[in-house]
């Protein structure tokens, strides 16, 4: 069967990550998304390396590949006349467009989304900023680092306390994927609309109003203390036990959602009198009296190996889990069974290896018919069948320097 977004049309003016994943997304969803990049240099990520793909400087780097599957790339100067005015051709057939340039950049080439909604009222036309449309912070320039750091996640994220090491930021770029995914779920909803009301949009998706959204527990304890939240380390501000612990030969991560999981939990280490411990019976009492129940925790946990404990919590169903890194991740027993890799073969022959989308669907499967493309490789491809374009006219954009 047909994938849920086969018969969408995609132009995927962005670069980066925050719009390069939703453009990913999408044509996971079966969309033909179209990459529109610039010609001889394009996406600037394909030279984000190494590591590179045939282990070469030249060759497409991991961080492009990582969110550019399922596309098509087409080259088309768009600081050229011929280049703009193939956008506003290619936009007539389409039903989405995605960019992330500064606000008011594509305006400025009469590609913005006034001009181009005229053409093509149908179209859902979704821009991602750093700021957003509007405010006086709106022509600023963004990138993910920036954002966690003045969107609040630096000053939740790192060890607790003021010690050297200080604020850190996520060990991946989430304020441009978290950016992306809010853009994948507005194009979707608004698709909807459309069948409705017939009509297209404009959607504005600001990285920074997006990582304020996504902090979600810890901005409305904010909100409901006047409190700022600060940084903890591996605990939760409104859980415990809810954190990392060192073990004899390593550590372990235990997640205590409940009462009844702590009662599992204490009765696991041996000390079933926690759970009735007037201190810790409850997880309002655990939160007051953290700093010695984390104590009497480390304490045990410290006396047995991870496995020991891994096993003691799940056969009392304790939430808990190893810490492994991304080499255990990908190659273990439950990888295999998940398929959480699987391999594409690019234009080259090149085996492309590719993270699995996390979505089944029962009827309408997710697709991995193409792996990241080589820059402009569709372009005459894509003139040709979007909009009956000649070898003559193809020759004369190239001519002319538009593709």
């Amino acid at each position: 069967m047909a994938a849920p977004l086969s018969n969408i049309r995609v132009l995927d003016m962005s670069r980066i990550l925050a719009g390069p994943w939703a453009g990913q997304l999408l044509g996971d969803y079966g969309a033909d998304v179209v990459k529109i990049e610039r010609p001889g240099t394009g996406d600037d990520t394909r030279h984000w390396g190494p590591p590179w793909l045939d282990g070469q400087r030249g060759g497409e780097s991991g961080y492009f590949l990582s969110t550019n599957r399922n596309k098509r790339s087409v080259s088309i100067n768009i600081s050229v006349a011929e280049g703009q005015q193939l956008i506003r051709e290619l936009v007539a057939q389409a039903d989405v467009l995605i960019e992330n340039f500064r606000a008011g950049t594509l305006t400025r080439y009469g590609l913005g989304p006034d001009e181009l909604l005229a053409i093509n009222p149908r179209m859902i036309y979704c821009s991602i900023t750093a700021f957003g449309k509007s405010g006086s912070r709106a022509s600023e320039p963004g990138y993910d680092a920036m954002i966690q750091a003045s969107a609040g996640l630096m000053s939740i994220t790192g060890p607790a306390g003021r010690d050297s090491e200080g604020p850190q930021k996520v060990g991946v770029a989430i304020a441009d994927i978290m950016a992306g995914m809010y853009a994948t779920t507005a194009v979707l909803a608004a698709l909807n609309a459309r069948e409705a009301t017939g009509q297209g949009q404009h959607i504005d998706v600001p990285l920074y109003d997006s990582q304020v959204a996504w902090l979600a527990n810890q901005t409305m304890n904010y909100l409901l203390s006047g409190v700022a939240p600060t940084r903890m380390g591996t605990a939760h501000p409104n859980l415990v036990p809810y954190q990392a612990f060192a073990t004899r030969d390593g550590n372990i991560m235990l997640a205590v959602g409940n009462d009844r999981q702590f009662a599992a939990f204490a009765e696991s280490i041996g000390q079933p009198a926690l759970a009735s411990d007037v201190r810790f019976a409850a997880n309002s009492d655990r939160i007051a009296h953290r700093v010695l129940l984390v104590s009497l925790i480390d304490d045990a946990l410290r006396r047995q190996t991870t496995a020991h404990w891994l096993k003691e919590l799940g056969d009392r169903g304790v939430p808990a889990g190893p810490i492994n890194d991304l080499e255990e991740v990908l190659t273990n027993a439950h990888a295999a069974e998940r398929v959480l890799v699987r391999h594409l073969t690019n234009t080259l022959g090149q085996d492309v290896p590719t993270v699995s989308n996390p979505v089944d669907f029962s009827s309408t499967p997710v697709s991995y018919a193409k792996a990241p493309p080589l820059l402009g490789e569709h372009t005459e491809e894509v003139l040709r069948e979007w909009l009956g374009y000649s070898e003559e006219s193809i020759a004369s954009l190239r001519g002319s320097s538009a593709i």
